[in-house]
């Protein structure tokens, strides 16, 4: 049997391991990729530490990551758009109830992908800058386009303005710097917050004001603000946005929903072993106090609100809407850029845990990406 490198999360709340991995075939409508770069998430911290919480059913050994970019090997049953050789970016789904297989997870040297959540890159885009897009793509399209969601109209080459504003809380993040570009190309008008120094960042992006999150005034000047505008609704990004948003919304006109890209609490705090009940304990119950806290507010203010699963579109229109019909264009005509900036940690399936770990600490306007 052909073997390949992984990095193997071997059993609930254990060390990353590096060890060889069997080379699957692709299925129908599935492909294998020679993997060049991978992007980390939180997600794949959470995997590590809360798995057993949050992926109860992940079979183990497992391979996690979502973000990877790479060169096509082989193509399954069905597969047209794609051929040997094809430099492309995806979003693994092996980590997903419905896949739930070591042989889709991202960080590991061969990966198999679903063909209709992957798309091509062009030639003036790299792997390492193409593997920022998946899980912040996916996360922001999710909460943009499902129809449980906001349901904004499709994204566009050539946007119809809507006459309408979307609100994105967090803009530098992963997930804003996604959201804000697809909102543009869906023909909406886009306000951030963000910290100072990145206002540039993104209004490069295309949001047309930027207000800093951290200004005690800065609800009430953003209410300001949105006077006179219709409200398409907002993404919210980072702890206590869905509070914010959904208290903006009640004194905006338009639409009252926020699409949730982050649970109440953090989970960073809480370690994968020793000391790991101490911190897990008062985590989970400010989880639940503040999803409790979130509905009073939703049903006081009117405004609806619910969190985002980035994986959902997987089972969607959503996902062929964009990996197969709105990226490969827009990449191709530099109409939409793999934001935010990638910073590589290293080289090698060896600096994964590195660059999680870095990511804990903090970044800002920047992914993390490791090389293969």
């Amino acid at each position: 049997m052909v073997e390949h490198a992984a990095l193997w999360l071997p059993a609930r709340r254990r060390g990353l391991i590096v060890g060889p991995a069997p080379t699957v075939a692709p299925g129908p409508g599935e492909i294998v990729i020679r993997a060049h770069a991978v992007a980390v998430n939180p997600f794949d911290r959470y995997i590590q530490t809360m798995g057993d919480v949050i992926t109860s059913y992940l079979t183990y050994p497992a391979v996690p990551g979502t973000d990877v970019a790479g060169e096509v090997l082989a193509i399954g049953a069905g597969v047209t758009r794609f051929a040997p050789g094809d430099r492309v970016v995806g979003q693994a789904a092996g980590l997903e109830k419905s896949r739930n297989r070591a042989a889709e997870g991202a960080f590991q040297e061969k990966v198999l992908l679903l063909a209709h959540m992957t798309a091509p890159i062009p030639a003036h885009l790299s792997y390492e800058q193409a593997a920022v897009l998946p899980l912040g793509l996916s996360t922001a399209a999710c909460g943009m386009y499902q129809k449980d969601f906001l349901g904004l109209a499709a994204p566009q080459i050539n946007p119809v303005p809507t006459g309408e504003t979307l609100l994105v809380w967090g803009g530098s993040t992963s997930v804003g710097s996604n959201a804000i570009q697809l909102a543009r190309a869906s023909g909406y008008e886009v306000i951030t917050t963000c910290s100072p120094h990145n206002f540039g960042y993104v209004r490069s992006l295309g949001a047309s004001e930027a207000f800093d999150y951290n200004s005690p005034d800065v609800k009430r000047t953003i209410i300001g603000a949105l006077r006179g505008r219709k409200m398409a609704g907002a993404i919210a990004i980072g702890q206590g946005s869905a509070q914010a948003c959904m208290e903006i919304l009640a004194q905006s006109t338009g639409r009252r929903f926020v699409a949730q890209a982050t649970p109440p609490t953090s989970f960073d705090s809480v370690p994968a072993g020793k000391g790991r009940w101490r911190k897990l304990v008062p985590s989970v119950a400010r989880m639940i106090m503040g999803n409790l806290a979130l509905t009073l507010r939703s049903y006081r203010l009117g405004a609806a609100t619910r969190i985002i699963w980035a994986g959902s579109l997987i089972h969607n229109d959503v996902g062929p809407m964009i990996y197969e019909t709105y990226l490969p264009k827009a990449l191709a005509q530099d109409a939409y850029r793999a934001m935010p900036p990638a910073y590589v940690v290293g080289h090698g399936l060896g600096h994964v845990p590195e660059a999680m770990e870095q990511q804990r600490r903090g970044v800002s306007a920047r992914k993390l990406v490791v090389t293969l």
